[in-house]
């Protein structure tokens, strides 16, 4: 088949086309690189400036040099309703002349979008607690709520769903959401793919005398992923227990400097509002890292998991996260179970060719 990725986040479609295309397929990214993270691609398609000057040259770009370079593909697979960096109304011009000159259009659930949004928001939601919403009280990021569901987003969004052949979640909590608003046969669930046979584990086999936490994250979306709760609980940690633990806080790095950083963590605290770990996290298990994040029973359930539990879990208490990390702290024997199960789970659940495989039975059985 030939393939186009279009859009791209923290180098899940780059990772996920590298696996497509050793499959034997004949496959093009197209993406901004994830912004700062710089991740590859074939065709860059970020903003060449910022503001209304930098979306002009976009929209000419795509209508110019670029026209001719989306068309012709059996499958083109977007990253989100919003899978480029333009208004609405200029995607979906755009999105129709994908669908005109292509086979068909799938959408990876990999990003939040309204309907994400609805469901975090709506009173009872399945997830007991996002960055959206806690317990049925307000989240951290409450306030964006309105800008995601004004009209010119909500009617986009529902203008793509309506209109793909169907979608692949990265995940638990994105699926949730896409199963709400189509048929589940025209669902899937994909994962995020690793390349952990790029990735040499450099296993914990003994337990360190002075932990190392490791806390890396984007600097704007501190809020968002709890990073600013998971700094000054683990700044009182450390406090409490100098000696037995420090915290290294890194910020925006490039893809590349950043690995070569989180190399020397013991504990990677990435995530506190997911019931699932994310690239990050599944990246520090897949070098031997222990890793605090989204680890939920709802997640092991869902993907059929029994045994490999390796996810410290992180919820949105501070009270409980504070004991969890000072357990972690105090029993660094479990370190090193953890490092072992991490790099298993995540060859088990989120190699890169697997989740390939899932993408390809999808296309295969949904190509009209």
């Amino acid at each position: 088949m030939r393939i186009l990725f279009l859009g791209d986040a923290s180098n899940y479609h780059n990772t996920l086309a590298k696996a497509v295309a050793s499959m034997g397929h004949d496959v093009t990214i197209a993406s901004h690189g994830s912004y700062w993270m710089n991740t590859g691609r074939d065709i860059d398609i970020s903003r060449p400036c910022k503001g209304k000057l930098g979306g002009a040259l976009l929209w000419v770009k795509l209508n110019t040099s670029l026209r001719n370079s989306f068309k012709g593909y059996d499958v083109v697979q977007i990253s989100n309703p919003i899978f480029l960096s333009l208004r609405p109304h200029r995607i979906r011009k755009i999105f129709d002349r994908l669908k005109r000159d292509n086979g068909n259009i799938f959408l990876t659930a990999l990003e939040t979008d309204s309907y994400f949004v609805e469901l975090c928001c709506m009173p009872h939601s399945p997830l007991r607690y996002s960055e959206w919403q806690i317990n049925d009280k307000p989240g951290p990021i409450i306030g964006q709520k309105e800008d995601w569901l004004q009209p010119v987003l909500t009617d986009h969004c529902q203008y793509v769903y309506d209109n793909i052949d169907g979608a692949i979640s990265a995940l638990y909590e994105y699926d949730l959401s896409i199963k709400r608003i189509l048929d589940v046969n025209k669902c899937a669930y994909g994962g995020l793919p690793i390349d952990t046979n790029a990735i040499t584990p450099h296993y914990i086999d003994y337990p360190p005398e002075k932990v190392s936490l490791f806390l890396g994250r984007h600097r704007n979306r501190k809020a968002e992923k709890g990073t600013d709760v998971i700094e000054r609980v683990a700044k009182a940690v450390v406090e409490r227990h100098p000696d037995r633990c420090k915290l290294d806080i890194v910020e925006d790095l490039p893809y590349k400097e950043y690995l070569t950083r989180l190399r020397n963590a013991h504990v990677v605290l990435d995530q506190l509002y997911s019931y699932t770990p994310a690239t990050n996290a599944l990246l520090a298990m897949a070098m031997g890292l222990n890793t605090l994040s989204g680890g939920e029973e709802e997640f092991y359930e869902f993907i059929g998991e029994k045994e490999l539990h390796p996810i410290i879990n992180a919820t949105p208490n501070e009270e409980a996260l504070f004991n969890t990390i000072e357990d972690v702290v105090l029993n660094p024997e479990l370190i090193v179970k953890r490092s072992h199960e991490g790099r298993k789970f995540v060859e088990k659940h989120h190699n890169h060719k697997i989740v390939a495989q899932r993408f390809i039975d999808f296309w295969e059985k949904n190509i009209k």
